[in-house]
């Protein structure tokens, strides 16, 4: 078995073993199956990196079985320099979440554990599947154990939040599927995705084949304006679901637009490139405003992570290298910054059980070491030199304002709006003097949420001051991607 294969049904493996245990009379052993699952899986994909040759934009650690003759469907999967960080960055986040939740999940702990083992091979899945099917199959499992994730470990309205969440996002799906088969015959019955890179196509098709995808990228990206079922999700979500639905599942919809919509449709893309990028900056601007008049914490971060996904749409589509590698680099690093933005509250959510801004202040009187990790990771999602947010947004603008000044000037104000809100919302929870009692009554982080907010401070910050591996990696895969992407396919 490849690498890859083990990357992917190695935690799916853990998880279908985790659900044979018992309710939860065996909590404490479930646990520690769950983390040594989620370490393991997280070292198997460690050996992508090492062994990783950056010099080519060819296909690496490729495995190629026969699955389904009759429709030439193949169990085909691959990685290049666009996909490499996002398995590590999803096999990382799950030992994170699985750390996360050790004291705070009591109840069907075994299914929790489960569902986030599985989910992460889906995900993985999805980064490495090289045909259409495989990739499609993947796709659509991820909505499973996560809507099981709301629908039974979520808040109040977890069911409505859990149905929206599935409706939305399968019925974009649908197309893509209807655009999959239109390939498949277009070209001569292969479900080869890097087949369909180089297949030619009219323009009529290509606008058909780049909505189609759309449907499916934008609703989970998610851009505006069908961005509104991702608020309420995350309101809803327990803290780990939020995490992966934020550091991960996003990033599912943005590595489509590079994997489909880019290279199988370019003409389209140069075509439709001006709504892409319009859609993306109202995105940066409107959604960013948005955030600052909200009451929640979660509510808020969601709404930024709508903001800075407006940033990876519009990178990748302005079509210049800096664009698109400041892009994935955005990808990788709001994956680290948002993740730890939604297990901070989640904290403070176990402690005084309220998301709401009002109900906190002066929390720095009573968790001096949780408020220090929190200006971190509130830094980092400003955009804050040194850190990981800084870089791909950085990128990106610089990108942009050599595509168009005033797309670029655009793109910037989001730094401004996203120190606003970030920094409105740290003042008031955590400085001041104490606003209550609940506060008053809070104990500092214990050594375990210690360790998972170490682990993301770490990240933030290597890739804040040392983004070199990231970027070495995509460098040729990107330009080989734009290359392509300028090539006319225009029968």
């Amino acid at each position: 078995m490849g690498l890859l294969s083990l990357a992917i049904w190695v935690p799916i493996a853990f998880g279908v073993a985790l659900l044979a245990f018992g309710r939860d009379e065996h909590a404490r052993g479930v646990r520690w199956v769950a983390l040594v699952g989620a370490i393991v899986s997280f070292l198997v994909t460690v050996p992508l990196y090492t062994g990783f040759q950056n010099g080519t934009a060819a296909m690496q650690f490729v495995e190629k079985a026969g699955w389904i003759a009759r429709f030439n469907v193949n169990y085909h999967l691959g990685i290049d320099g666009l996909s490499l960080w996002l398995v590590l960055l999803t096999s990382f986040t799950t030992v994170v979440v699985v750390i996360s939740a050790w004291e705070v999940i009591t109840e069907r702990v075994n299914q929790y554990m489960a569902a986030f083992l599985i989910l992460s091979g889906f995900m993985i899945g999805v980064f490495a599947a090289l045909d259409g099917i495989l990739f499609y199959v993947f796709f659509e499992a991820t909505l499973i154990p996560m809507y099981l994730i709301i629908g039974i470990w979520g808040g109040p309205n977890k069911i409505y939040a859990a149905f929206k969440f599935f409706i939305y996002t399968l019925l974009g799906s649908l197309l893509m599927l209807v655009a999959l088969i239109y390939l498949y015959n277009k070209s001569g019955g292969s479900f080869d995705i890097l087949s369909w890179h180089k297949l030619p196509l009219g323009s009529t098709a290509q606008t058909f084949l780049f909505f189609a995808f759309f449907a499916a990228f934008a609703v989970k990206v998610p851009m505006w304006p069908v961005h509104t079922w991702l608020p309420d999700v995350h309101v809803e979500a327990p803290t780990g679901g939020s995490a992966v639905l934020a550091a991960i599942m996003l990033k599912l919809g943005a590595y489509g637009f590079l994997r489909f919509s880019m290279p199988i449709a370019p003409d389209a893309s140069h075509e439709w490139a001006w709504l892409m990028i319009a859609l993306s900056l109202i995105a940066v601007i409107y959604v960013g405003l948005v955030a600052l008049v909200q009451e929640d914490m979660k509510k808020l971060v969601a709404y930024s992570s709508v903001a800075h996904m407006g940033f990876v749409t519009l990178g990748f589509f302005i079509f210049n290298e800096l664009g698109v590698s400041g892009g994935i680099v955005q990808m990788i690093a709001h994956g680290f910054v948002s993740g730890a933005m939604f297990l901070g509250i989640g904290v403070l959510y176990d402690r005084v059980h309220s998301r709401q801004i009002a109900d906190y202040g002066g929390v720095v009187n009573t968790m001096p070491k949780f408020a220090a990790f929190a200006l971190l990771f509130a830094m980092a999602n400003c955009g804050l030199p040194g850190t990981a947010g800084f870089v791909g947004e950085w990128m990106v603008i610089l990108g942009a304002v050599k595509f168009n000044f005033w797309i670029g000037l655009g793109a910037a104000t989001a730094l401004i709006f996203g120190a606003a809100y970030t920094l409105w919302m740290y003042k008031r929870v955590y400085l001041g003097p104490v606003g209550n009692d609940h506060v008053k009554e809070l104990s500092d982080i214990n050594a375990r949420e210690f360790l998972m907010l170490s682990l993301l401070a770490i990240a933030v910050l290597w890739m804040g001051i040392y983004p070199k591996p990231f970027t070495d990696v995509m460098d040729v895969s990107v330009t080989e991607l734009l290359r392509h992407v300028a090539t006319s396919k225009l029968p």
